[in-house]
Order: structure tokens, then sequence, then C-alpha cells
């Protein structure tokens, strides 16, 4: 006896091809990162924007300054690593991990040398530029682990 509450698929075409979602081809190794990337930048934008209003209206265009240059900072820092694993995605797993060491060391010094000419500037409010580094970096991170992990890939092993 057949169950009654059962549709019985006859025409196996009509099923939904399960390696492919509405955001793209879910084989594709890279997905993750690339969504990585896009929510990134969006938070890091979002983080900016909010950040702009509260310290150009707290400290004027010094507070301006130093969200803008806070953001490029803490933002790239953060995005430029999935930059540079999307760059490295199809060499070896010791090509990525050897590119993404030099790519971090690189970072620090750029930003050490970024922070140490700025120093010696007043254009900017500094404590705008420290908070918006942190919380750049933070959010950057945050969605970024968030795009990762709510991100459907197939997994053959």
């Amino acid at each position: 006896m057949t169950d009654q509450n059962q549709d019985p698929i006859s025409d196996p075409s009509e099923l939904p091809d399960i390696n492919v979602s509405e955001d793209g081809d879910i084989a594709d190794h890279r997905r993750p990162l690339l969504r990585a990337a896009r929510l990134g930048g969006i938070g890091v934008a979002v983080l900016t924007v909010i950040s702009l209003m509260v310290w150009g209206s707290v400290r004027d265009i010094e507070g301006i300054w130093g969200v803008l240059i806070g953001a490029a900072i803490g933002g790239g820092f953060v995005l430029a690593t999935v930059g540079v694993v999307l760059l490295t995605a199809n060499t070896t797993p010791q090509n990525t991990l050897i590119v993404i060491l030099g790519s971090w060391i690189l970072k620090i010094v750029v930003v050490l040398v970024t922070l140490g000419v700025l120093k010696g500037f007043d254009f900017y409010d500094s404590t705008a530029l420290g908070v918006t580094i942190i919380f750049a970096m933070v959010v950057g991170l945050a969605t970024e682990t968030l795009g990762i992990l709510r991100t459907t890939t197939t997994n053959v092993g």
C-alpha cells in the first residue's frame, strides 16, 4: 500500500540543482571568501558612516579626518587579508600561507609607518582615529566571519 501523502517525482529534471543557490555555484571554493569580502566591506562602510556622524558632530572636521583615516587603516587591514587569500585561492596551501604571512608583516609595517607619519600632524582627532581603527577591525572581522559561516558550500572528501 502506498502512502497517500508522498508525491513521487516522475521526472528527475524537475529536481532543483543542488550545486547552485540563489547567490551562485556552491561548489566554488572561493564563495565564502567572496561573501566575506562583500559583507566586510559593507560592515566597514556602515561603521564609517555612523562614525562620521558621531565624531563629526562631537569633534568637527578633525573628527571627520580621524574617522576617515581610521576606517581606511582598520578596514583596509582586515579586508586586505581576504583579498590576499582570494588571490592565492588557486595555489598550494603552502604558497597561500607564505603569502598571507608576508602580507601580514607588510601590513603591520605599513600601519606603523602611517601612524608614525600621522603623529606629527594635528589635522585629525587622535581619539576618533583610534576608536575607529579598533571598531573597523572588529566590525570587519565579525562581518567576514558571519559571511564565511553562513555560506553554503559543497564538501566532498
